[in-house]
């Protein structure tokens, strides 16, 4: 089938998914009110995602009625009375099990069907919220779907020969452009108001580039990338000089750049408790304090000192005040990615106003957001009109998407080498805070991101070294325990990856997607002489697609 023919299908689908009684998309805080608030406050479940996740055994109004009934009897036990009102969701079992002694590139391509989920047809009481295509969960606690995760599960995908699942995970983002109007973190219904890294330009860019007509499958999507673009810049037209709205900010001179947000102020449902607590840390208003806990989950790195007036802790959390190097290198890359599909639609007025657009980000990260003392690319206090002069991983996003200059892209390299290069690959940062998105973690996403802006740029040595760091850091985890996890210690602390709200999951998503590609693109990591890491060359496998540096509206200014 044509992809305009499935992108048809899926629409009708996705109607008529909307159209189900019962799917009023609200989110669990709304729909049980107090009887929610005491399951997550008297820490019913040690995880606040458990009860949110949980499937009701009755209409909510019914339990809401029943609570009402008996929460004021002598001896009532809300756990009990939880249990018997709601399934926790159950820890998904395929029947799999590691093969002792596999090669980690055939247990990466066994791990995508455990990790594949069939279309979501969920119950019209679920917080899941409905998709028309198989998919792929990242593992662990995170039984459905996640924005950003999906674009490093993909490249994994692609070199495992599952294009097909690749191309059912794009589809489904587009559906949920179709139905809300954006990506939401996750098909949760709690997520809904909250978007993740804007990656979706990229993700069909990858399909693109491994597809048979790279042009008509631009041409597809331009809706989807159109909406999408429209959601993150949403008021930006009328905007004036030295104010924000919602995701967008517009500074003293005319500057337009994007920020994290999320348009509820109230604690997270999935984490309600520790938001709660969290606020009444701090002398700032709870909704505030509650927005930027939010504009931080938004961005995928919740949490981190990077967001920390103070640099150390949660209650300094100013996640809104801070325009950012990723989210706006992302915000390129749709502007670069609308241009070519209008170009494919034959819209070349709309094609040169996007590739305009793009420049013009462009120039301002390079003007402001660049730190030259540091030498790296920063977040910015757009109030303050100063940089945080802050060193993390963001750092290499505008060389991944060609925005960084020559010189800014070499400093960034030494900078990486010098600050950040540990025994198992990259840092996220250089601070050691206890959370998650900090020190002594690295990240796969990041590991991925940094590896390939430092080859577009030419440091192709240091780019080697990072991958062979973080694949013999990956694959000595999982000769030891048998498993692919979400994070890792990449400097040796002895301690493991830890810090944020829940353990270290396996799985994982990301960590196997990249792993994937990198022994692809760096074959010479992939022998069994010499200590090097041991990856037979799989039957399905791919060979990587052309990299971004080989295409010429890409290249690095």
């Amino acid at each position: 089938m044509a992809l305009s023919r499935a992108r048809a299908v899926l629409l009708l689908l996705g109607l008529w998914l909307v159209a189900l009684p019962g799917l009023a998309q609200q989110p669990p805080s709304q729909i049980y009110g107090e009887l929610f608030r005491d399951v997550q406050l008297q820490r019913v479940f040690s995880d606040g995602k458990t009860f949110v996740d949980a499937e009701p055994k009755a209409e909510p109004r019914e339990i809401l009625r029943r609570y009402a009934e008996e929460k004021g009897k002598a001896g009532f036990d809300l756990a009990a009375f939880v249990r018997r009102y709601f399934t926790p969701p159950a820890a998904h079992d395929s029947g799999y099990r590691t093969v002792p002694g596999q090669d980690v590139c055939r247990h990466i391509d066994a791990l995508w069907d455990v990790l594949k989920r069939p279309p979501a047809s969920p119950d019209p009481y679920s917080s899941l919220l409905p998709l028309p295509n198989p998919y792929v969960v990242p593992g662990g606690r995170f039984g459905e779907v996640y924005y950003w995760d999906s674009y490093f599960t993909m490249l994994g995908l692609i070199q495992s020969g599952r294009s097909g699942l690749a191309r059912d995970v794009l589809a489904n983002f587009a559906s949920l452009i179709d139905r809300y109007g954006h990506i939401p973190n996750g098909n949760r219904s709690y997520y809904l108001s909250r978007s993740q890294p804007p990656f979706f330009a990229a993700m069909v860019e990858l399909v693109a580039e491994s597809s048979d007509d790279p042009a008509a499958t631009y041409e597809d999507f331009l809706p989807s990338l159109a909406r999408e673009y429209a959601f993150w810049m949403e008021g930006a037209d009328s905007l004036a000089p030295g104010s924000a709205h919602r995701r967008v900010v517009r500074l003293p001179d005319g500057t337009l750049l994007n920020r994290y947000w999320d348009d509820s102020d109230q604690p997270r449902d999935e984490s309600y408790r520790e938001d709660v607590e969290t606020a009444r840390a701090t002398n700032r208003a709870p909704a505030e304090v509650y927005r930027d806990l939010r504009a931080a989950a938004e961005s995928g790195w919740d949490f981190s000192s990077r967001w920390f007036a103070d640099g150390k802790s949660l209650a300094s959390i100013r996640t809104t005040a801070l325009l950012l190097p990723d989210l706006n290198s992302l915000m390129a890359e749709l502007e670069i990615v609308l241009a070519r599909a209008y170009a494919a639609a034959q819209r070349p007025e709309r094609a040169a106003e996007m590739e305009a657009r793009a420049r013009l980000r462009a120039e301002a990260v390079r003007r402001l957001l660049w730190d030259p003392e540091a030498g790296v690319f920063t977040d910015y206090l757009w109030r303050e009109g100063r940089r945080t002069g802050t060193v993390t991983l963001a750092t290499a996003y505008p060389l991944v998407f060609g925005l960084a200059d020559r010189s800014q892209a070499r400093r960034v390299a030494q900078t990486l080498e010098h600050r950040l290069l540990a025994p198992g690959g990259l840092l996220t940062t250089e601070t050691e805070s206890g959370q998650q998105w900090d020190a002594p973690n690295g990240w796969a996403p990041l590991q991925w991101l940094a590896i390939r802006g430092l080859a577009r740029y030419g440091h192709d040595a240091l780019a080697e070294t990072v991958a062979r760091r973080w694949a013999e850091r990956v694959v000595g985890v999982y000769a030891e325990t048998g498993k692919l996890t979400e994070k890792y210690d990449v400097a040796d602390t002895g301690r493991g990856a830890g810090g944020g709200e829940y353990p270290n999951q396996d799985g994982f998503g990301w960590t196997n997607g990249v792993l994937r590609r990198l022994l692809a693109l760096y074959p010479q990591l992939s022998t069994a002489d010499g200590g090097d890491i041991a990856c037979l060359t799989a039957a399905n496998d791919n060979p990587p697609p052309a990299a971004p540096e080989a295409l010429p509206s890409r290249r690095a200014p």
